[in-house]
């Protein structure tokens, strides 16, 4: 009986030693996925793998790619762009007069991220340099900015940052809502976009962001007309006589309260008697990005000062 056990025994091991000298076959690298979205023109555009040379062609684009971390893949912005501070430093390639299609060729992105305030000519002038192109949706509400910033996380590598900064977004936003629930009285705001013509001031109505947020915030929209954008007489901004007057072109028209207190007829308004005529930075309502949020906040902080803080 022993003699059988042995030799079937020494087979056994010789068996094992040769399986372990056998070549390992290699195991195929894993494909990389190329990256596929749809934009704003209902276009399907891909991307072999996350862009590491992204020209930016407007300030929303320039503040998400920034905000997600891909700052360092910004290779060139749009004449607008004035944030972050660094966004400065970057090379211009134009703007609402048109782009320098030769100097965005020069610098041979493998992105360019516009927005829908450029146009579908602008597109396909881009496009037909051989270039990469991707129109980021102007969203709605703010459900579509989260969207935007995970979809761009997407195209620049940065997705698990994008979604991040989307929960602590809606986490700010809950914080707002929360505070200014149970408010009893929700002040009236008249948002000035452009006071040039004083007896005919432009403002803003349903279906825009700075409507959207006056309403988050725990006030309401002075203007009832159902337009986005609206240029109302002198009369009946008196008729409506809204608690608050902000000024939207004081970022980039410079006007302050003082001179809206000496407009003609403006001191019949109760904002205007009662010092509640402020400054506001509309960059942070009138820009599709994630500054939004700090729109918000501020309009919040300034019509319930004793909720928000």
């Amino acid at each position: 009986m022993k003699r059988r056990f042995v030799p079937v025994l020494l087979f056994t091991l010789l068996s094992l030693l040769l399986a372990s000298c056998a070549p390992i076959a290699p195991t195929s690298p894993t494909a990389v996925q190329p990256i596929i979205l749809t934009d704003a023109l209902g276009r399907e555009v891909s991307l072999a793998q996350p862009a590491q040379k992204i020209v930016s062609t407007a300030p929303s684009n320039s503040e998400i790619l920034f905000a997600i971390g891909a700052g360092a893949q910004v290779i060139a912005r749009d004449d607008f762009t004035n944030y972050p501070p660094e966004a400065l430093d970057l090379p211009s390639v134009g703007g609402m007069s048109g782009f320098n299609l030769e100097a965005i060729t020069a610098l041979q992105p493998d992105l360019v991220l516009v927005a829908e305030i450029n146009t579908a000519e602008d597109v396909k002038a881009l496009e037909d340099l051989g270039l990469t192109v991707y129109m980021v949706p102007n969203p709605t509400d703010l459900e579509g900015l989260y969207t935007n910033l995970v979809n761009v996380g997407k195209m620049t590598g940065r997705e698990a940052e994008a979604a991040a900064l989307a929960e602590e977004l809606k986490a700010r936003v809950e914080a707002v809502t929360q505070a200014v629930a149970s408010v009893e009285t929700r002040p009236s705001v008249f948002y000035e976009l452009d006071g040039s013509d004083p007896a005919k001031p432009w403002t803003s109505g349903p279906g825009t962001f700075i409507d959207l947020l006056i309403n988050m915030a725990g006030g309401q929209n002075a203007v009832t007309v159902d337009s986005p954008w609206v240029q109302l007489s002198l009369e009946e901004l008196i008729v409506t006589d809204p608690d608050f007057i902000l000024l939207g072109d004081s970022t980039w028209g410079g006007v302050t309260p003082e001179m809206v207190a000496e407009r003609a007829g403006w001191n019949a308004l109760s904002a205007v008697q009662n010092g509640k005529v402020l400054p506001f930075n509309d960059d942070l309502v009138g820009r599709p990005g994630p500054r939004l949020v700090d729109g918000l906040e501020e309009l919040a902080k300034i019509l319930h000062p004793d909720l928000v803080k």
